[in-house]
């Protein structure tokens, strides 16, 4: 669960509280590298296509930047080169009620489900109270197999979460190749694969690729999920900033989430 006692804001509640702890509106990440990374999936960088694959569907880096004004709510005028960034909260609450949607039926099935970040500065913990009462609603949190490692490093899980550890430290990683190691291991172990992966980066968007339902969170310099989800690929894709001053700002952000999803009661 969230920490103990968070109350579960209510809708106003925490787009007033996404904007002052800069979650969502005026947002750190500079316009010119939000700009820089659209070109970069534009041109083909494959480290900013998050594990996903594009062909050439989105080579003029203004259609990337259309997608991203308009399912995260970053200014749309190409001539805005510099500056600040915008997130829209209304957006970010409206991903997280759909993320809820998903996180319902999940538990309604008693799915198996997958957790895993690249991004555990920030966004650890939502991803453990996630799997924490998907457990308590009958969900199986899957246990990935064990040694597995990437370029990066090593893949292990912590509280429930999947992560890339590196020199005793967890890693922060765009990589789809962590998800891809755990989901290959998955086949040659003859198990089951995930009903539902959440995550974020790399990890959300190899298993969206590999036909896995995923949903997942996404910086406004991160425009690969939110052009997967709108390809169909990836469910659900939350614009936020993801890696604010306190890990603990993301806590209402949780507590509204699972409270949505019928997990949590706070």
């Amino acid at each position: 669960m969230p920490i103990p006692g968070t109350p579960t804001p209510s809708r106003d509640e925490l787009i007033d509280h996404l904007v002052r702890t800069r979650i969502a509106g005026d947002v750190a990440t500079p316009r010119e590298n939000n700009l820089s990374h659209y070109r970069a999936l534009a041109n083909g960088d494959r480290y900013y296509w998050f594990g996903l694959e594009f062909g050439d569907r989105w080579a003029d880096e203004q259609d990337v930047l259309a997608v991203m004004a308009e399912r995260v709510g970053v200014d749309d005028d190409p001539a805005h080169r510099v500056g600040q960034d915008t997130i829209d909260p209304e957006l970010t609450v409206s991903g997280l009620e759909r993320m809820a949607a998903r996180l319902r039926k999940a538990a309604e099935d008693r799915q198996r489900v997958l957790l895993a970040t690249g991004h555990p500065g920030g966004l650890l913990d939502v991803h453990r109270a996630t799997a924490a009462a998907l457990r308590a609603a009958g969900c199986e949190v899957m246990v990935i197999p064990e040694d597995l490692g990437t370029v990066e490093g090593r893949v292990v899980q912590f509280a429930d979460v999947a992560v890339v550890e590196r020199g005793a430290s967890l890693w922060h990683t765009h990589s789809g190749e962590p998800m891809r190691a755990i989901l290959f291991a998955l086949g040659e172990d003859s198990r089951p694969l995930p009903d539902l992966v959440v995550a974020d980066h790399g990890w959300a968007g190899a298993a969206a690729q590999h036909g896995v339902d995923a949903v997942g969170y996404a910086d406004c310099n991160d425009p690969a999920l939110f052009v997967a989800e709108a390809e169909g690929t990836l469910q659900v894709a939350v614009p936020l900033d993801d890696h604010v001053h306190s890990p603990r700002y993301y806590d209402p952000m949780t507590a509204y989430l699972l409270s949505e999803a019928g997990l949590y009661e706070g």
